[in-house]
């Protein structure tokens, strides 16, 4: 029996109110992950069909074959990196979609199922998403870059304030022995930032920036946003959620270029944000920021 209470998608009503599903019309959710958002589209109009898109293949297995046999004929599932959004659809046959949903959330269950992403358990220093579309591991990052190196990525991805001091202690501790799992990782950022942190775990944004590094994150991101623009049909919507403001930034500053173009119009002037009562059911929900945009040429 799977799990399906392991991931809570967030924003669902948003989502649906902002791609406004219409009979007949297609949608394409680029992050299946557990089905929260996808099942929400399909019951929100029963006469739409949905394409669920993940580059996990493990959550299409497990989440994604169920669903498409409780909407027989309305889910269709393909596998792939959103990334390569184009060349995934052309592969499947696909042209054009009504409406595409991103969440760039990494998913309580990848977090707490895959090797790596938590410092709550001591596993392998993994962090891959989808192996079979990176080779390089936080391990193979922590072993081989430079201080500066990592330096530069514990600041640029994780915004971490003591990003020197923290890369200058791996530095010497790898030159001890091999920093390989989350255990050991952990405790190195402790030694440094120790109780600063407040209430977050010390290692919160190293972890952080290095999923975002191991996973090219916010490239496949860029990547997405301009192949998204390619497949929409003309008023097709697109809604984006992010969880931290890189992300965030990615997706305004797209936006805004191509409302100035003359290629999309903005729907949401102020980012949507989870309600108090949202949050109160679902905590993982208070980062998530929503922006939407349409399609007009």
């Amino acid at each position: 029996m799977i799990d399906t209470t392991a991931h809570k998608s967030v924003l669902i009503e948003q989502v649906v109110t902002y791609l406004a599903p219409k009979p007949g019309n297609t949608y394409l959710d680029v992050t299946f992950g557990a089905g929260g958002h996808t099942r929400a589209l399909l019951e929100a109009e029963p006469r739409c069909t949905v394409i669920g898109m993940d580059w996990d293949t493990i959550s299409l297995e497990n989440y994604g074959v169920p669903m498409a046999e409780e909407f027989p004929g309305r889910l269709r599932l393909i596998w792939g990196n959103f990334a390569l959004l184009y060349r995934v659809l052309k592969r499947e046959n696909i042209k054009k979609v009504d409406g595409i949903l991103a969440d760039f959330g990494t998913s309580q269950m990848q977090i707490m199922e895959r090797p790596g992403f938590s410092f709550n358990r001591d596993t392998p220093l993994d962090m891959r998403m989808s192996p079979s579309h990176q080779k390089i591991t936080a391990a193979d990052i922590i072993a081989s870059a430079t201080e500066e190196e990592l330096s530069t990525i514990f600041f640029r991805y994780g915004e971490e304030r003591y990003s020197r001091k923290i890369a200058h202690l791996i530095a010497q501790e790898r030159q001890v022995k091999p920093i390989t799992t989350t255990k050991q990782l952990a405790c190195l950022v402790s030694h440094v930032i120790a109780s600063k942190r407040g209430t977050a775990h010390p290692a919160t944004r190293i972890f952080q920036a290095l999923r975002i590094a191991v996973n090219k994150e916010l490239d496949n991101i860029s990547s997405f946003l301009s192949e998204a623009v390619r497949v929409l049909n003309p008023e097709g919507r697109l809604v984006c959620i992010s969880f931290h403001s890189l992300e965030d930034r990615l997706v305004k500053q797209f936006f805004k270029n191509k409302e100035q173009e003359g290629v999309l119009e903005i729907l949401t002037p102020k980012v949507v944000t989870a309600s108090a009562q949202e949050i109160d059911r679902n905590p993982s929900s208070r980062s998530a920021c929503l922006r939407a945009a349409q399609l007009i040429v």
